[in-house]
């Protein structure tokens, strides 16, 4: 047992010892502790025959942080490239969907569209970003979307109403909209998608 704490007690002062000789190689550039500095310290300690056992020791010690440096390395960049590819992928998916999806702040203001979005619009998407949505919207409805983004703001669920899109081009169409907060971003998720026509209307194309 004396031993076992004789021993301990060796290894904290061989690491206390290396300390301070890296801390002092190291004055003139407080930037530089490389491991070369390092291996020098233990090459010292080593050569003398009190301290070759633990410093060994030691120099094992560091071999297996080092390897388990590396793997966490190796883990970190797997999980990287993991995440760099269902990134990809839930992009490519957000940007083909048949509805148009879109960010915009309090003052409808669009921060992201994907295709479907700038479709309905009628406009390329760099040219809609940083643009009030409300530009293509109808008064009574830009007033309709404000007073949504009011409620989805004070409310945990998604809110909902119809919309009377102005694209640049093109005609008039009622567009169903949901509103929901983007805890991420701080704004709101918008969803536009066409309209379910009225029954009658319905039978009469029928």
């Amino acid at each position: 047992m004396l031993q076992s704490f004789q021993a301990a007690d060796n290894r904290a002062s061989l690491r206390q010892r290396a300390l301070a000789k890296l801390t002092v190689s190291t004055l003139a550039d407080p930037k530089r502790a490389s491991m070369s500095d390092a291996l020098v310290v233990l090459h010292h300690l080593a050569s003398s025959p009190a301290t070759a056992s633990d410093a060994l020791a030691l120099l094992h010690e560091l071999q297996v942080h080092q390897v388990e440096l590396d793997l966490q390395q190796d883990e970190l960049q797997n999980s990287r490239c993991e995440l760099e590819a269902e990134l990809g992928r839930q992009t490519a998916l957000v940007d083909r969907a048949p509805v148009g999806l879109m960010t915009i702040d309090a003052g409808t203001v669009l921060a992201e569209i994907n295709l479907a979005g700038a479709q309905l619009l009628g406009a390329a998407r760099k040219e809609l970003l940083g643009q009030p949505l409300a530009r293509w919207l109808s008064a009574p409805s830009a007033d309709a979307l404000r007073t949504l983004l009011l409620r989805a703001h004070d409310g945990q669920v998604s809110e909902t109403c119809n919309l009377q899109l102005r694209p640049l081009a093109g005609v008039v169409r009622t567009v169903h909209a949901v509103v929901g907060q983007d805890s991420a971003s701080g704004g709101f998720l918008l969803a536009l998608m066409a309209a379910a026509a009225p029954a009658d209307q319905a039978d009469t194309a029928q």
